[in-house]
């Protein structure tokens, strides 16, 4: 029996069923946090770049919230200066990406299955995420030859891109290199949520901008009665400086959206697909573009 999507969206709002272990990434070289179930082999991943000036801290519930659910969540605490570098910032995602699926991770069994992996952002940590996205795909570009690259995207294929098989963000900026010229290279899935009260990342510049321009498969979603710090947790003294706070019903919604998105495009469950191609209360689908058919 298919659930409706309010059901499911009610049944990831609340934690999963894994018992959830913190780690830190510094022990592999590279400060930031990880999050894991306690056990579990060929685990997919999501490494998530943080927004302006926010430490990664800043988003334990929602990287908890991934973990609980059965998927390796961890994040860089990189570029958290008022001049990041989001190009590094990027190429920190990837490196954190190759740390989880090499090293080994918790007291149990757990491992992560290189071929199963994500990325995810806030602000410019969704650029970011974008641009590692994008660097992927070129990346696997360049070992192909181009000939094969232009095949594989007009077939539509929402491949692996360097083992980047989805991507998702909230109140997506732009970065430098654009994060929208960049989209246009990512052909797996893409997740793009916006608040629609942001003053500091407004969703028709940044998020709608980066949707519309993306490669492959992807979903444009505004979230109302939100703001550009919603999906962030606790106090800090950015808020002084960006317009915003954290706002409960955004983090459950934001978690249910990504888990379900993730869950879906890294594991190859079927389940909570009625929740992606459904509008929810407060999170209407703005802007969608399915796979191109596979000619025959």
């Amino acid at each position: 029996m298919v659930s409706k999507p309010k059901e499911l969206l009610e049944e990831l709002s609340h934690a999963g069923p894994h018992e959830v272990l913190r780690g830190n990434l510094a022990l592999a070289g590279l400060p930031g946090v990880v999050f894991t179930p306690r056990s579990g082999l060929g685990l997919p991943a999501v490494a998530f770049g943080h927004g302006w000036l926010q430490p990664p801290g800043r988003y334990r519930g929602l990287l908890s919230h991934l973990a609980s659910w059965g998927v390796v969540a961890a994040a860089p605490a990189t570029q958290l200066g008022p001049l990041p570098s989001h190009r590094l910032l990027a190429a920190d995602l990837r490196t954190t990406l190759d740390i989880v699926t090499g090293v080994r991770l918790g007291p149990d069994s757990i491992s992560v299955d290189p071929a199963r992996l994500g990325v995810a952002g806030h602000s410019t940590g969704g650029g970011s995420a974008v641009l590692a996205a994008a660097g992927a795909a070129g990346a696997v570009a360049r070992a192909a030859g181009e000939a094969g690259a232009v095949a594989a995207r007009a077939a539509g294929e929402a491949r692996a891109v360097g083992g980047v098989r989805a991507v998702a963000t909230f109140a997506a900026a732009q970065t430098l290199p654009s994060a929208t010229a960049a989209a246009a290279s990512v052909t797996v899935p893409g997740l793009h949520l916006a608040a629609d009260g942001d003053l500091v990342a407004p969703a028709i510049g940044n998020a709608e901008a980066i949707a519309k321009a993306w490669g492959g498969p992807v979903q444009y979603r505004k979230l109302n009665k939100s703001t550009h710090l919603a999906v962030t947790e606790g106090s800090h003294w950015s808020q002084r400086l960006l317009h915003g706070k954290p706002q409960h019903r955004t983090q459950a919604l934001v978690r249910a959206l990504f888990t379900a998105f993730f869950l879906t495009h890294l594991t190859g469950t079927d389940k909570y697909r009625p929740l992606l191609d459904s509008d929810v209360k407060r999170a209407t689908i703005e802007f969608e573009r399915g796979p191109e058919p596979v000619a025959a």
